[in-house]
């Protein structure tokens, strides 16, 4: 078993690059911007901010267009009175072969993760939650799947009729396009990593559960092969799908998960997201990787569900073993002794709003890092890792509660969290020594959500 998994750890540091205000740029350079009217879309209204340069996209549902303009021309848009709001495009950076032969890992093997949340305990055939996720649709709002996603997850759990790539976006083009199949020719992993938390995945073979191991995931793709992106690309990915909910997927539950972020809200995104809710989509969304420099968006945003990074003191110990993120049992029940959060995990700021903690420090999954038709599996670690238990600890509240609204899912999680004051703890390391971490009641939010006290608080 040791020799499956390429011991390693990326942390997923998608929220350090900040997006260059149009202040500092030369008047005259052209850039993307998005804007939110007040009104509907009119063509008096188009004409109109033609004057100003290039309407590129326009998405009706939100009110929202993209544009190119120069620099120089964003404070005169600002201020027409048709305009609630504009902004330059906010960076974000959160050929299939053989299947696997089962439709679902919910017989499969605990991790210490699934442990952790307590949807699962030590060993196989182990679930302790009496849902799985069967008739919600989980969005995931990523990189996209990898080439051999059908050697990782059942064809029965992957919404293909549904996926969508989604590209473009940009301080310079100020366009979004649809790339038909891109989305399963992924040569990031991102994506394939954060499906595998929520669905579980085949280990060259075994079976390893995952928190909404019935749920159906509809892969959509917004960040590029790079795992960055732009807000313009995101508000499209959640239009579309809001769309689903209220038309073909009108009858089911439908949750979103963005482990993506940037450091400001953009106007598109936020529009896109309070019609998303509208529509009764349930939005999860990592906090980001800053520490102490605040919270990315959109996750930081109120409607949002949000996640920071917990780990395990359990890790790593005894020294050497390796096999410690399956062979070890979370002591029951959960004592927040045992945890801490991450050094990485953003803290909300002033105006900022972090809701629960989640695993998110040496998750394994399968990560690519090539093109390579053989799996292989690393450890990540990041706020991106921790929003998809989340997400699909919300997908079992909404199987047993399929009217569940994005307000109540957040209440009952905040609720029912496991309180983590603020800390220190030492840590073990993979090369045998320790460290000590240490965080404020900034980072922690509520506490540690878990899914069977979220499931006991849904009515």
């Amino acid at each position: 078993m040791k020799r499956m998994i390429i011991f390693n750890i990326l942390l997923i540091l998608s929220l350090l690059v900040k997006a260059l205000p149009a202040t500092a740029q030369s008047p005259k350079s052209m850039i993307g911007v998005n804007v939110v009217l007040k009104s509907s879309i009119q063509d008096g209204i188009l004409a109109d901010l033609n004057r100003f340069g290039k309407v590129r996209e326009v998405v009706p549902e939100i009110n929202a267009l993209t544009m190119q303009i120069r620099a120089g021309d964003l404070e005169s848009i600002r201020s027409l009175p048709y305009v609630a709001a504009v902004n330059p495009d906010a960076e974000r950076n959160g050929a299939p072969v053989d299947t696997v032969a089962v439709q679902d890992f919910s017989n499969g093997l605990s991790t210490w993760d699934l442990d952790a949340i307590n949807v699962t305990d030590f060993g196989f055939n182990n679930r302790q939650v009496a849902y799985d996720g069967s008739g919600v649709y989980v969005a995931v709002l990523d990189t996209g799947l990898v080439d051999i996603w059908r050697q990782l997850f059942p064809q029965e759990r992957i919404a293909v009729e549904y996926a969508k790539s989604f590209g473009g976006g940009g301080r310079e083009v100020g366009f979004v396009s649809e790339q038909p199949n891109k989305w399963e020719h992924d040569q990031n992993s991102h994506g394939t990593h954060v499906t595998s938390t929520i669905l579980g995945y085949s280990l060259r073979g075994i079976p390893v559960n995952g928190v909404a191991p019935k749920a159906t995931v509809i892969p959509v793709k917004v960040l590029n092969q790079n795992g960055s992106g732009w807000s313009s690309v995101v508000a499209r990915g959640i239009v579309y799908v809001a769309d689903l909910k209220a038309g073909p997927l009108a009858n089911y539950p439908v949750v979103i998960n963005m482990s993506l972020g940037g450091p400001v809200l953009d106007a598109m995104e936020k529009a896109a997201i309070d019609y998303a809710i509208s529509k009764g989509v349930i939005i999860v969304a990592s906090a980001g990787n800053s520490g102490e420099a605040g919270m990315g968006y959109p996750g930081a945003y109120a409607p949002v569900i949000s996640v920071a990074a917990s780990g395990w003191i359990g890790e790593w110990t005894p020294a050497g073993n390796r096999a410690w993120w399956y062979n070890r049992n979370v002591a029951e029940p959960t004592n927040p002794d045992d945890f801490y959060i991450t050094d990485f995990s953003s803290r909300a700021l002033t105006g900022q709003d972090l809701d629960v903690a989640a695993p998110g420090s040496w998750v394994v999954g399968p990560y690519q890092v090539n093109s390579s038709n053989t799996p292989t599996y690393y450890f990540l670690g990041g706020t991106s890792m921790a929003s998809p238990h989340v997400a699909g600890i919300v997908a079992l509240m909404a199987q047993k509660s399929p009217a569940l609204t994005a307000a109540t899912a957040e209440n009952i999680l905040t609720g029912t969290a496991i309180f983590l004051d603020a800390g220190c703890r030492t840590i073990f390391t993979p090369y045998g020594t320790s460290r000590y971490v240490c965080w404020g009641s900034d980072a922690t939010g509520a506490g540690l959500a878990t899914a069977d006290a979220a499931l006991a608080g849904t009515p």
